[in-house]
Parts: structure tokens; C-alpha cells; sequence
């Protein structure tokens, strides 16, 4: 799987990693011996970055507890989301404890109070505890805010929605993020489940076997991959199987303009 660098942060990421909203916000030993099955998966495969935050329930401890043993094989990025600066040392002191006294991209999530936030962030960076200090929004209408604290140079990291449907980001945030050296991660690779839904026949996919793609979601991956300005996706599964056939798009050949118009064309058809 290739790797890039995540902007000019210092730290090198594999272009794809793993997310885990919903998915691993579960209880119980065989729900919990899956997480554990997918992130052996997902080391194994090179797929070695995993996002988290508190507000993806139970799924911050949980991976975790999927680490224990592994840790130093995993680059972890988690986030502090809370009004409250008080509560949100509490939420980054348990996942330092949590992840071995260091997390490597900590984010203030959706932009929560994160003036409060940023000042102590940047403190533990300072201390050796976090590496890189980030942002995160869905939400097209955060947009501005986010640009101005990225034009701010406080950030070496944010984390946006991007795909074949949603590409709001390549107007004003991405090509912001390639001028001031800010890496990029990719959060909603495949619109939240919904770009697949319907499939593309099979015979649909024909013209991109040259770049490797065998599945529709290494398709909707890869066209985000083929983006220079993108660090890497952290789609969320919760099958070994789609996190393999996931990782597969990790791999050159990328897209050119004319592989990426049809994605976007069966794209709007399929969805």
C-alpha cells in the first residue's frame, strides 16, 4: 500500500486506514472478538492508522483494548469533543492512558470549543504526547470556520467528507490545505453507505481494471485516492473481506481525469 505524507506534519500515513464510527460502538465477547479479528486485518494489511473519538460511543476503549500489544504497530488518531475544556482534559487524560501515553493525530472534533481546546492540544505536542494537532467538520456550512483556523497555521491536519457525490471540499478547503502544507483525511469515502446501495453491474467496471479495481468501493476509494491533495480514507467496515478488497485500492496506478469522470458518472447514476 502506498504511503504519503500527511501534509507537512512529519508523520507518514498509509493511504488507507480504517475509521470506526458505528462499527465498533458494540458490546459483548463476539462483537468484541470481530473488532479484535478486523484490527489484526487491518495491521496485517498495512491499513495501520485508526480513527476514533469519544463520540463514537463505546468504540475509543474498545480499539483500544484491540491495541493491547500492538500499540506501537498502529498510528491512532482520536479527538477531544466537548463544550467543556474541563471534560475535555478528561477525555484526552483517559486516551492517553488509554493508548500508551501517546496518541500520534489528536483532533478537536467539529470544531467544538476549539479555542479552548487547541491551546492544551498544542501543549502535549509540545511534551511529546501528541505528534499532530488537527481539526475535523462534516458540515458543509463549517466550512469558513475551519479555513480560518486552518489560514491560522495552528493545524497540521483536518479531516472532511469527500467522494464522488460530496465534493464541496475541492472549491476552497483542499486547495487551501496543499498551500499551507496541511494534510488531509478523508472521512465518508462512500457518502455513509449511501453511494452503495445500488451496485454498478459488474461489466461497469470493465474500463477501470487497468488501475486494479475489481470492486465499486476500490473504485469510490481510489477516486478519492487519486486526489494528490488527499493523505488517505478511513472508510469503516465491520468484514474482514471489505477491509481487504478495501486496502487493495491503496495501490498505484491512480485515476486519471478521464477514469475519474466515469467513477463520478456511475457515480450519479448508481446512487
Amino acid at each position: 500500500m502506498e504511503q504519503r505524507a500527511l501534509g507537512r506534519s512529519g508523520l507518514t500515513v498509509p493511504v488507507v486506514g480504517m475509521g470506526t464510527w458505528r462499527t465498533f460502538d458494540v458490546s459483548g465477547p463476539a462483537a468484541e472478538q470481530r473488532c479484535r479479528d478486523i484490527v489484526s486485518a487491518a495491521l496485517s494489511s498495512g491499513a495501520r492508522l485508526f480513527d476514533t473519538s469519544p463520540m463514537y460511543g463505546r468504540s475509543e476503549g474498545l480499539l483500544a483494548r484491540c491495541l493491547e500489544g500492538r500499540r506501537d504497530s498502529a498510528i491512532v488518531a482520536t479527538k477531544v469533543w466537548t463544550p467543556s475544556a474541563k471534560e475535555g482534559r478528561e477525555q484526552i487524560r483517559r486516551a492517553l492512558e488509554w493508548y500508551g501515553g501517546r496518541v500520534d493525530i489528536y483532533q478537536v472534533h467539529n470544531l467544538v470549543s476549539w479555542r479552548e481546546h487547541l491551546p492544551y492540544l498544542e501543549g502535549l505536542r509540545e511534551a511529546g504526547q501528541v505528534r499532530v494537532v488537527g481539526i475535523t467538520h462534516y458540515s458543509h456550512a463549517a466550512f469558513g470556520e475551519l479555513l480560518r483556523v486552518m489560514a491560522t497555521g495552528r493545524v497540521a491536519q483536518i479531516q472532511v467528507p469527500y467522494n464522488a457525490l460530496d465534493r464541496v471540499v475541492e472549491a476552497e478547503v483542499l486547495p487551501a490545505a496543499a498551500e499551507l502544507g496541511i494534510g488531509v483525511i478523508v472521512m465518508r469515502p462512500l457518502g455513509e453507505g449511501a453511494l452503495m446501495r445500488r451496485l454498478p453491474p459488474p461489466e461497469a467496471l470493465a474500463p477501470l481494471s487497468r488501475f486494479g479495481v475489481t470492486t465499486w468501493a476500490q473504485a469510490l476509494l481510489k477516486w478519492i485516492l487519486s486526489d494528490p491533495r488527499v493523505s488517505t480514507v478511513i472508510p469503516a467496515t465491520s468484514s474482514v473481506q471489505h477491509l481487504h478488497a478495501n486496502t487493495a485500492a491503496g495501490a498505484p496506478p491512480w485515476f486519471d481525469a478521464t477514469a475519474r469522470n466515469y467513477v463520478e458518472t456511475m457515480a450519479m447514476r448508481h446512487v
